[in-house]
């Protein structure tokens, strides 16, 4: 279950209990707001792991780009020392590896900014959550220490 909905329950609940009658304090069910913290001690691990996930991801990625290029750089290489016999040829070799050498350097670069981007999106996005699920948290915490105001009904 998402931490997001787990959070609303629990606000709800806490938003939704009985008042102690002449003070600012409300009843809620034990078991209920338990149930609701162990739900979300099981989802917030699950997200973390889904962050690893995604730098771990991320660093292969950037691995495989980095293996990429040294396997294009040896390949230019050695068409270049294939190439070396007549003084000619040996300057277009030089022309066509450096060539390879900057297309596979654009390449990298490409492949490490996208998954850095893409990393950042996700992180950015979990960041977001947590922040929303301790607001909640902290909110819960203030009504139960009766520090914010219930709603009057009319």
């Amino acid at each position: 279950m998402d931490v997001l909905v787990l959070i609303d329950k629990l606000d709800d609940l806490v938003h939704n209990a009985k008042s102690v009658p002449m003070t600012d304090t409300v009843r809620v069910d034990k078991e209920e707001i338990y149930d609701l913290l162990d739900q979300m001690r099981a989802t917030i691990p699950e997200e973390i792991k889904q962050a690893r996930w995604i730098v771990k991801e991320r660093q292969e990625m950037l691995a495989e780009a980095k293996r990429e290029a040294e396997r294009i750089i040896k390949e230019a290489r050695e068409k270049q020392d294939a190439l070396i016999s007549d003084e000619e040829v040996t300057r277009q070799a030089e022309r066509a590896a450096e060539d390879i050498i900057d297309d596979a350097r654009a390449r990298e670069r490409e492949i490490r900014l996208g998954a850095e981007d893409y990393a950042d999106e996700i992180l950015n996005t979990l960041e977001v959550n947590l922040s929303k699920f301790i607001a909640a948290v902290q909110r819960g915490r203030e009504r139960l220490q009766g520090k914010d105001e219930p709603a009057e009904v009319a």
